[in-house]
């Protein structure tokens, strides 16, 4: 690879105090007690099963599933093609309550909403749906805060406490879809478009739940929420293997990977995961998954006031993307960075996002960058913290 156009200029020192370096943790600390099983927990022959197994009509789960994925009801009362007798049991066995709404906070005149959730074991996540003209995005957790310690973002400065289950990850999409079903976000009646695992943790840290979730998002309703792969978006800071992994489940999602450096030395400081995962070995497998899926790779970059954002490392990101060719498999999508309380990490100058956007589109790299809704409400990329 040849050195880039410009020579790298020293970084200001912009604080005094180095933020906590946390370890990067990849698996979930044990000895935490699972989530109740819920009916978005099962394929649709297993919901049948477990019916059988507690003596009940298999085709009773069916009807459970209607109610849950279809009509998008939560009151058992309003279920009453179900036996009053068997009703409780039946909600009991698959529809346990998972979380427990704590606070609601709205921006963007009612089309933004960020739901603090509380859940069975009192760890705290977010979730928070955004409503555009034409679409209305569900941006979900998978896990109760995070361990890649990447020190810019909020979720990973606050450890990871757990994963979810693929119900609670689910259940987050299916809230919005029933505020939405009844009016309750400003713009009218509307339905879930699509949704981004890019909420508090790392997808692919808890693969398991999350192509779970992603089945039961997408199975034809009644036996999931029937929504199209295409509108669904998986996120990673790169847990290669497990990228390679889901190229091969045949699930059309969009991959979007969490680059925000196209060089290793400074991604080893802003992503951590990079010291397992190269540069070079982590965009290879975002190529090959979109060589396997003919789908477009998302690049997230984060820019960074004189971290990130020089117009070299412009040139150098391009470089690295075009190696693999330029037959449209990738495109850089640039995030302002959002402020957190008390960090030395701050946006990019609007004049040097602009010639990083210039110096990319030079090279043939497809650029846009992210609208920063929700922020004054703390429910913008990287501010997801869950405090109470």
């Amino acid at each position: 690879m040849s050195e880039p156009t410009e020579q790298p200029t020293e970084q200001p020192d912009q604080s005094t105090e180095q933020p906590r370096a946390l370890p990067l943790v990849l698996a979930e600390p044990r000895g935490r007690k699972k989530p109740p099983r819920h009916l978005a927990d099962l394929s649709a022959a297993e919901r049948k099963d477990l019916a059988v197994e507690l003596g009940l009509p298999g085709f009773r789960a069916k009807q459970l599933s209607t109610h849950y994925f279809s009509r998008l009801v939560d009151d058992p009362e309003q279920m009453t093609d179900l036996p009053a007798a068997q009703r409780e049991e039946l909600v009991g066995a698959l529809l346990p309550e998972l979380m427990t709404p704590l606070r609601t906070l709205e921006a963007d005149k009612g089309t933004t909403r960020k739901t603090l959730w509380k859940l069975f074991d009192g760890a705290l996540v977010e979730s928070v749906l955004m409503r555009y003209p034409g679409r209305v995005t569900m941006c979900v957790s998978s896990q109760a805060g995070c361990g890649m310690a990447c020190p810019f973002c909020a979720t990973g400065q606050g450890g990871l406490q757990r994963n979810m289950s693929t119900a609670e990850i689910v259940e987050q999409v299916l809230a919005g879809a029933r505020a939405l079903d009844r009016g309750e976000i400003a713009g009218g009646p509307g339905r879930v478009s699509n949704v981004v695992f890019m909420g508090m943790g790392e997808p692919l840290a808890n693969y398991k739940a999350v192509i779970g979730a992603v089945r039961r998002l997408t199975d034809p309703a009644p036996d999931g929420l029937g929504m199209s792969a295409r509108g669904v978006t998986v996120s990673t800071v790169g847990l290669v293997p497990r990228i390679k992994q889901l190229a091969e489940e045949s699930i059309p999602v969009t991959l979007a990977l969490s680059l925000h450096a196209p060089d290793d030395e400074l991604r080893n400081e802003l992503v951590p995961i990079n010291t397992r995962f190269s540069v070079a070995e982590t965009v290879e497998a975002a190529w090959q998954y979109a060589e396997k899926t003919k789908r477009r790779v998302s690049i997230e970059y984060a820019m960074m006031r004189g971290i990130n954002d020089q117009a070299w490392r412009a040139d150098l990101l391009a470089e690295v993307l075009n190696s693999y060719g330029d037959w449209g498999w990738v495109h850089v999508n640039l995030i302002p960075l959002n402020p957190t309380p008390g960090s030395k990490w701050t946006a990019s100058d609007p004049e040097d996002e602009r010639e990083f956007v210039r110096r990319l589109e030079s090279h043939g790299i497809p650029t846009t960058v992210r609208d920063t809704r929700g922020q004054e409400i703390d429910g913008a990329c990287g501010q997801l913290a869950a405090a109470p």
